[in-house]
C-alpha cells in the first residue's frame, strides 16, 4: 500500500483554528462554572496549559507534521466501539474542568494547600510532554483505533514505545491527575478517576485489534512486557 503523503502546512492551519475554539470553550469550562473571573488558579492552570500546547505544537510540527491532520477526525475504518470510548474519553477530560472550578472557584468543598496545586502542575507537565514524546514518535497515533492500511500502518518501538507497549493512555492518566489537582480540586479527580477506567479497557481493545490485524504487534508484545508502568501492568 502506498504510504499517503499530507501537505503540513495545509495540516496545521485546520488544528490552530479548532485549537483556538478548545481554547474559547475551555476558558467558558473554567469561569463560568467559577461564577468569577477572580480564580487565580484558574488563570495559573490555563497559562500553563498554553504554554505546554505551543511547544507540543512546535514538537510535533518539527518531527510528525502528518500527525495534525490524521489527529483531526475519526478515520473511515474506525471501529464502532472505539468511537464510542474516544467520546467519552473526551468527555470525562473535559469535565475535570467544570468540576474543579466548581470545587476551587465557587463552592470551596474542599479546600487544597498550594503544595498541592504545585504537584499537579508537576504532574500536568509530565503528562503532557509525555503524551507529545508519544505522538512525536508515532505517525499512527490517530484518535481512534484502526488498522490503518491507508497509512503503511507498522509496529512503532522506538521513544517510550520501548518501554511501555502504551504511552500514550499512560501519560494521559498523569495528565487527568495533574490538571486536576492544578486546579486545587480533589473531586475533579472523581472523571480523572473514571478516565483511568476506561483507558483501561480501551487499552485492552486496542490491543486485541493490533494482535489480530497488524502485524510484528504479537512479538513487539513479547519483547515489552508493560502495558503502562514497567514491573506492574
Amino acid at each position: 500500500m502506498t504510504q499517503r503523503k499530507i501537505e503540513p502546512s495545509r495540516a496545521l492551519v485546520p488544528s490552530l483554528g479548532s485549537l483556538a475554539i478548545t481554547i474559547i470553550v475551555m476558558f467558558a469550562a473554567l469561569f463560568w462554572p467559577a461564577g468569577t473571573l477572580d480564580w487565580p488558579r484558574g488563570w495559573m492552570f490555563l497559562g500553563l496549559f498554553l504554554v505546554l500546547t505551543a511547544i507540543a505544537i512546535i514538537w510535533i510540527w518539527r518531527t510528525n507534521p502528518e500527525l495534525f491532520a490524521a489527529r483531526s477526525r475519526y478515520q473511515k475504518g474506525t471501529k464502532a466501539w472505539d468511537a464510542v470510548v474516544a467520546t467519552l474519553t473526551i468527555i470525562l477530560f473535559a469535565a475535570i474542568l467544570p468540576v474543579g472550578a466548581f470545587d476551587d472557584g465557587r463552592f470551596h468543598w474542599a479546600p487544597q494547600p498550594d503544595w498541592i496545586v504545585f504537584t499537579g502542575y508537576l504532574l500536568m507537565i509530565a503528562g503532557y510532554l509525555g503524551l507529545t514524546w508519544a505522538q512525536a514518535v508515532n505517525r499512527h497515533f490517530e484518535p481512534t483505533v484502526r488498522i490503518q492500511t491507508d497509512r503503511d500502518h507498522k509496529v512503532i518501538d522506538t521513544g517510550p514505545y520501548a518501554v511501555i507497549r502504551h504511552p500514550g493512555y499512560a501519560t494521559a492518566v498523569l495528565l487527568a491527575a495533574g490538571i486536576a489537582l492544578s486546579l486545587g480540586s480533589l473531586y475533579a479527580l472523581i472523571p480523572a478517576g473514571l478516565l483511568v477506567v476506561v483507558l483501561f479497557g480501551r487499552t485492552l481493545g486496542e490491543e486485541a485489534e493490533l494482535r489480530k490485524g497488524l502485524a510484528g504487534y504479537k512479538e513487539y508484545m513479547e519483547r515489552v512486557r508493560w502495558r503502562w508502568i514497567p514491573g506492574i501492568w
